[in-house]
């Protein structure tokens, strides 16, 4: 499954920016080296579209791309800045945090986040508190393993199984891969969730707990 149509909507780097609240929208967020533009690529099935980089930690702003299914009403991807990269500063990451925090926090066409996590290399303390940020939020969240044909196919259920077990989770991560011996796998399973997701009614406001150690 792939986009009937896609397109770069816009940027921010402040509340101020944030586009209009027009349409569900499924904010993807995950360490900067996690492969989350190619992703976002695979899932609309245009390349380029969501800029990757030689270097790991260059998005610093939120990126919307206005998606038209081939089945379904328009929705919005969103691409959070990259967290947790050892190339990028700590003050770099720290000065991202309002910005990612307002966005989660006070987003009321935010249908789900997907956390993105590299399959190979499992959850850490980034995740299991973004996770916990988000269930104060009463944000739903699908988390996927990325990359997951770098591992041997016998070790890609039992990672994600792990994965559940780690992050306690009601149901297990789906495997995803942008590219590969195979190609793109996972993404109509990813697409079957956002299409579900975006027919849901509209989300009440929501408060913002206090913001976690480490989250952006």
């Amino acid at each position: 499954m792939k986009a009937h149509r896609a397109e770069f909507a816009t940027s921010a780097s402040s509340p101020t920016g944030f586009p209009r609240p027009d349409l569900p929208e499924f904010a993807f967020a995950g360490r900067s080296n996690v492969g989350k533009s190619s992703l976002l690529n695979a899932v609309v099935g245009v390349s380029g579209l969501a800029r990757t980089s030689r270097t790991p930690g260059r998005t610093r702003l939120i990126n919307w791309f206005r998606v038209e299914p081939v089945k379904g009403p328009p929705i919005a991807l969103v691409d959070l800045p990259g967290y947790g990269y050892a190339k990028v500063s700590r003050d770099l990451r720290q000065a991202w945090r309002p910005l990612v925090e307002s966005y989660l926090a006070g987003r009321d066409v935010l249908r789900a986040v997907v956390l993105l996590i590299d399959a190979r290399r499992g959850a850490e303390d980034e995740e299991r508190e973004l996770l916990e940020y988000l269930a104060g939020l009463e944000v739903p969240v699908q988390v996927v393993l990325t990359k997951s044909d770098k591992l041997p196919k016998a070790k890609r259920r039992p990672a994600a199984s792990a994965v559940r077990r780690e992050l306690g989770l009601a149901r297990e991560p789906l495997l995803c891969s942008a590219a590969g011996p195979e190609g793109p796998s996972g993404i109509d399973e990813l697409w079957r969730f956002m299409l579900e997701r975006a027919g849901g009614s509209r989300p009440g406001e929501r408060r913002a707990p206090a913001a976690p150690g480490r989250n952006a």
